[in-house]
């Protein structure tokens, strides 16, 4: 396009058409797309103009010789598609960060949100783009991308262990009937290799073994299920005897060779196979074929040497040692072969300095039997002179002679060429385990480093990295860099040069001698990463002062790239744990190479990528294009859309945002991708709601909402509707600031002590517990003359000897610590579940009880064991096993049934009014079904050291907790407003604050200014936990503690449960308080003095009142009709069996594995737009709803001296 020349009004129309949905689904490479791809980059060509011309125009209105003029931020988003479609991802990342931190709203554009998420998973920034996915799903459930959305969801949740996450988003992946960028057979697949993470190795056999029997599944697809199979039966005892198993192991390996020849992967697992049935030369050949198919994967030569170990080869295993963990520096289980294999030939120090090395490598659990050898290792050392060692003949050269041999060509037809180029390549390489033990394996097409190309088909036991590369794309939509001006370093490159460091510096005990062309090569490259680093610094003094003071709103989602200077971007492109998968040795091992220089690349990539998106402009013009008061330019949008009037401006960086604070929607639009629409209301492009919504409000009949919204339903997507005001998605909330002063993060607990009845039944105990994130009522049980022995062990067993327990088995630790097995300080707190029943677990916490008598009296008397002399050589490895010791947790109890527990539930019942199970004043009373733990008493049995984890209740409601004694408990909590603090330190320590278990350390919150309450509760002692109160106990005795739920009537209580709820939504995580459900029986059955209270339990009955208006009229525009169906009584309330969202009124029920199952509108119309197959259900009348609704109305005020806690 020549400089001048205008976009004709076709290509206009092309280029609205144009954004991120598209991204994946156009082939720009082809010939046929040519002249497609050569508009893009003339649009993006023009918008560069026109922002030179922004930028010169405002630079004369400033010197007084020309006019002002505004600057749509939208231009940005619309770079950020453009090149999004070329796959020029720096740039893209950068144009759309620079709209997110101009436009306030931003959480508006769909479009947006998706070529976000995508971006930042291209980086490899799973936190983020994990957080654009679900605000976008949130805002938008029927985006037309959302299988897309899924799938890397899916992805990224595998990648982080989260095995429930990833099968639920694969779930939903596969149930949408949407065009995919995956086939339903390459879904199967994952869905198959989550369950074999999970340990339901069974499930998991049969899910591959339906994939086999496909007629159509494609052979790279083949090869890699059948590989699957082959490793699951060689290393899954429970798919049959050894004999037999290791048969059917090979013959799917073959198998899978047979359809793809070229996978070294099958050979390496052929060959593990081989070796265990004790053919070594077949086992030799296999391992050579891998590494002849570019397999230069560490495992592969750690195999090779433990073979020649055991032919007693043992030059040729410590080169194939050496070989691995050249290959991997981390490789813990070949510095742990090279270790037995120095011992074994009498080189005690070699053989210390390869232990060392496995355990300082391994950052998972390492063996403790390599720690115990260590400590042998230095105290024989330690009892040797010196030169007796150095005298001593060498069977094998020491480590640092060996770290340089070459390799023999005996060990490899490989040319050394690519010896070297695989030896560069540390990331993605397959990760061995023991001798004997299956591998840790890449898995799951996470390839580090900027190649993100996690659509590739990937085996889901191991995968070595050069492979994975190789491997035939699903998708041509993901590639690798996007070419820029300055030559950086690819992440290749990067790993090379922290590999030949790491070499040439291994630690004081190698590496006297280096290989010239290894010093050349790292010459070179640490040349061009000084001239990267530069480069970098000189486009950052460019680039200050990014973001104005008013470029983000206080309540939108943050998001990394906000950066309120280029020097201080807030975000870093963070690698993939690696994860272990227990005995089968599945995972993902996704880890960079690590090492203080490419640990600072990770944070200089977003600061390089977020600049080059104006490399072609002077530094000058760089200054004045990203300074907020220059950035002016006309609107390249308004240009392109003269003839069409749905575009719309999308305002000023500086125009006020109040819609924020209003319940209507404005009238942003969108570009939709070839016309589909991509926002959940009315036209195409709009907004989250209807333009129908801002009409309506509280004070309405229901006949006047239903005027309002007829004909709505018919016009474009329905969005599930949302209880929470209009605004950006729920996200935790900041600390309160300014912080605590250090001396106030200890604060004393809240006690009350009760010395009759009448203080118990006080207005004022009420108030004050409401009041208070936390309370410890004491002398209650005398008060009121409680039983508690009816909650003692003793009596549980002669009630109900059966009765079924959770048990949880945990490791003994002290209240304030919570280490992992190696002792190091970690905040996930590990438990197994199994169960039993209240006979045995009274057994068990009796024997620990006279156990412990035992040794007090023991210890008393002078009596102390050899196990425990500090003089015992062993004191320190028996201290870490003290450590360890496993204990068993009592949890769950249920004790909901009446005839059961009769006399359990009747004493309970002499609590205060807003203390009881069930109470008028209990919201949680009037969700009438039962909801375990909650609406419900639960018992917990207890022995020292049993843990509940940190956590919030469910939905942020209170909570009643009772010590039956005869031991204490210790509690440790938190305000509920500094949850969102919680929630940034459990994503810093690697664990997920909804569905993870973990347990703080006390020095992170007091380093981060979190006040924590921590406290005794005695026998007899009732806590009190306000709505949302973080809390987590430990038993310091043995005790038995009841627990359950309680909804007080308050506005806070009502408005925490909401937001919880809706929040449950961003994570996916489902609400077992059915919200909208209880808000209709609370219009049904109160009456409601507090204002507050009131207006948003009308604001839900209007939203889902109105939701259900707008579904009748879809219905209607298909041809579908609802079957009035009643609830029957204490029916549960319906949640969907996809997506576990609660389901109000209108259920669309289809039959699914021979039983009826639950769709929200949202999946069914995802399986099918016209809802062919679907029963139609209501549970309601319209004019029941209707009568609800108008019936609801504020009370009067009760007279004086009444409940006034209840408007608290």
């Amino acid at each position: 396009m020549l400089e001048g020349e205008e976009l004709s009004e076709e290509e206009k129309r092309t280029m609205l058409e144009f954004d991120s949905l598209r991204f994946g689904f156009m082939k720009l490479e082809s010939q046929h797309e040519a002249n497609t791809k050569a508009l893009i980059n003339q649009t993006i060509e023009r918008i560069e103009r026109k922002i030179r011309l922004a930028i010169e125009t405002e630079k004369a209105s400033v010197a007084g010789n020309g006019d002002h003029c505004t600057f749509n931020n939208h231009l940005f988003c619309v770079l950020g598609h453009l090149n999004l479609l070329l796959e020029n991802y720096p740039k893209a990342l950068s144009a759309y960060q620079k709209y997110f931190a101009l436009q306030k709203d931003h959480w508006k554009d769909s479009a947006f949100l998706y070529g976000l998420g995508i971006t930042y998973f291209h980086f490899s920034a799973y936190t983020w783009a994990t957080k654009a996915f679900q605000h976008l799903l949130y805002l938008y459930p029927e985006f037309p991308r959302s299988n897309e959305v899924h799938i890397r969801l899916g992805l990224m949740f595998k990648a982080g262990s989260e095995y429930d996450s990833s099968l639920k988003h694969f779930w939903l992946a596969l149930n949408d009937s949407n065009v995919c960028s995956l086939s339903k057979y390459e879904i199967r697949f994952h869905i198959a290799h989550v369950l074999e993470l999970q340990g339901k190795y069974r499930a998991a056999k049969e899910a591959y073994e339906q994939l086999i029997e496909c007629p159509d599944i494609p052979n790279v697809l083949k090869a890699n299920v059948l590989r699957q199979l082959g490793w699951m039966y060689h290393s899954v005892e429970l798919l049959g005897n050894g004999a037999s198993r290791e048969a059917m192991a090979v013959d799917y390996l073959k198998r899978s060779i047979e359809v793809e020849p070229t996978s070294g992967q099958s050979w390496y697992f052929l060959g593990r196979c081989l070796s265990s049935v004790g053919k070594v030369h077949d086992a030799f050949v296999s391992y050579r074929h891998s590494i002849d198919k570019s397999e230069a994967s560490a495992d592969t030569w750690c195999s090779i040497g433990v073979l020649y170990q055991q032919q007693n080869q043992h030059m040729d295993a410590l080169q194939a040692y050496i070989c691995a963990v050249q290959l991997d520096r981390s490789h813990s289980a070949a510095w742990t072969d090279l270790g037995i294999l120095y011992e074994s030939c009498s080189q005690p120090k070699d053989a210390l300095v390869c232990y060392t090395n496995a355990v300082n490598t391994s950052k998972a659990s390492s063996n403790p039997n390599v720690s115990s050898r260590i400590k042998l290792l230095q105290q024989h050392l330690n009892n040797i002179p010196a030169h007796v060692i150095q005298a001593r003949t060498k069977t094998l050269p020491s480590i640092e002679e060996a770290w340089s041999l070459p390799i023999p060509a005996e060990l490899t037809s490989r040319q050394g060429h690519n010896n070297q180029q695989a030896r560069a390549s540390a990331a993605g390489v397959v990760r061995h385990g023991q001798p004997g033990q299956p591998p840790q394996m890449y898995l799951g097409g996470l390839p580090p480093g900027g190649n993100t190309n996690m659509m590739a088909v990937q085996p889901a036991h191991p995968d070595a990295g050069p492979e994975a590369k190789r491997r035939k794309l699903i998708s041509s939509k993901m590639k690798s860099e996007p070419e820029s001006n300055f030559a950086f370093l690819t992440t290749q490159e990067l790993q090379t040069m922290n590999i030949l460091r790491s070499q040439m510096s291994l630690n004081q005990h190698q590496l006297q001698n280096h290989n010239p062309q290894q010093m050349l090569l790292l010459q070179q490259l640490q040349q061009r990463y000084v001239q990267q680093q530069q480069h970098i610094m000189s486009m950052a003094t460019a680039s200050q002062g990014i973001q104005g003071p008013n470029a983000s709103s206080a309540n939108a989602p943050s998001y990394p790239g906000q950066m309120h200077s280029v020097r201080q971007g807030s975000f870093t492109v963070t690698s993939a744990p690696t994860v272990s998968s227990g005995s089968t040795g599945a995972g993902v091992a996704t880890g960079l190479c690590t090492g203080t220089p490419y640990q600072s690349l990770q944070s200089d990539l977003i600061d390089t990528v977020t600049r080059e998106i104006q490399h072609s402009m002077s530094d000058q013009e760089l200054t004045d294009l990203f300074s907020p008061q220059h950035l002016a330019a006309d609107d390249l949008l308004a240009h392109l859309a003269q003839n069409d009037p749905h575009v719309k401006s999308c305002g000023d960086v500086n125009a006020k945002d109040s819609s924020l604070t209003q319940s209507g929607f404005g009238d942003k639009t969108n570009i939709g991708a070839a016309g589909v629409c991509s926002e959940p209301m009315c036209t195409s492009g709009s907004e989250p709601g209807c333009s129908a919504y801002k009409e309506l409000s509280i004070g309405m009949t229901a006949a006047e909402i239903a005027e309002c919204c007829k004909g709505q339903g018919r016009t474009g997507p329905i969005n599930v509707g949302q209880l929470l005001d209009r605004g950006p998605p729920p996200s935790p909330p900041e600390k309160p600031h300014p912080p605590l002063p250090k001396d106030q993060l200890h604060p004393p607990t809240p006690t009350i002590y009760l010395e009759n009845r009448k203080e118990a039944f006080s207005i004022e105990l009420q108030q004050y517990c409401l009041s208070q994130p936390v309370c410890v009522i004491r002398g209650l049980a005398g008060a009121l003359k409680l039983d508690l022995g009816l909650f003692s062990t003793k009596t549980l067993v002669e009630a109900n000897p059966d009765h079924q327990v959770e048990i949880r088995a945990q490791h003994q630790q002290k209240p304030d610590e919570n280490t992992d097995q190696m002792g190091n300080k970690v905040w996930h707190c590990e438990s197994s579940r199994s169960y039993s029943n209240v006979a045995r677990y009274a057994q068990y916490q009796a024997a620990s009880f006279q156990e412990s008598l035992k040794e007090e009296n023991e210890k008393s008397k002078g009596i102390w064991h050899e196990k425990d002399s500090d003089s015992d050589s062993n004191s320190s490895a028996t201290k870490v096993r003290k450590k360890q010791t496993m204990i068993k947790f009592g949890t769950n109890v249920d004790l909901s049934d009446e005839k059961k527990w009769k006399l359990q539930l009747q004493e309970l019942a002499k609590l205060p009014v807003f203390a009881r199970v069930i109470s008028a004043s209990n919201m949680l009373s009037h969700v009438d079904h039962t909801i375990l733990g909650m609406n419900t008493v639960q018992l917990y049995m207890k022995v020292p050291g049993s843990r509940t984890p940190g956590h919030q209740e469910n939905n942020n409601f209170c909570a009643v907790n009772i010590n039956i004694g005869p031991g204490d408990c210790e509690w440790f909590s938190v305000p509920e407003i500094y949850w969102g603090a919680l929630h940034q330190l459990c994503r810093q320590n690697n664990v997920n604050y909804l569905k993870g278990s973990w347990w703080p350390s006390l020095d992170d919150l007091f380093e981060n200014d979190v006040p924590v309450y921590r406290f005794i509760q005695k026998p007899g002692d009732l806590v009190w936990l306000g709505p949302g109160t973080i809390h987590w106990v430990q038993a310091i005795g043995w005790s038995n503690n009841i627990a359950w739920n309680v909804g007080p009537l308050t506005w806070k209580q009502y408005q925490l449960a909401v937001e919880r709820y809706e929040y449950n939504k961003v994570e996916s995580y489902k609400s077992i308080v059915p919200v909208i459900h209880l808000s209709w029986n609370l219009a049904r059955n109160i009456k409601v003095t507090d204002a507050k209270l009131f207006d948003q339990i009308k604001k839900t009955l209007m939203r889902t009142l109105r939701q259900c208006f707008l579904m009748y009229d879809l219905l209607d525009s298909i041809g579908k009709q609802s079957i009035y169906q009643s609830r029957a009584e204490n029916d549960s309330a319906p949640y969907c069996v996809n997506c576990e969202v609660e389901v109000f009124n209108i259920l669309f029920v289809v039959e699914q594995d021979k039983k009826n199952a639950v769709h929200c509108l949202n999946c069914a119309r995802k399986a099918t737009s016209q809802l062919k197959n679907f029963v139609v259900l209501n549970q309601y009348t319209t004019d029941e709803l209707m009568e609800t609704y108008d019936s609801f109305q504020l009370a009067s005020m009760p007279q004086k001296n009444s409940d006034n806690w209840l408007s608290w």
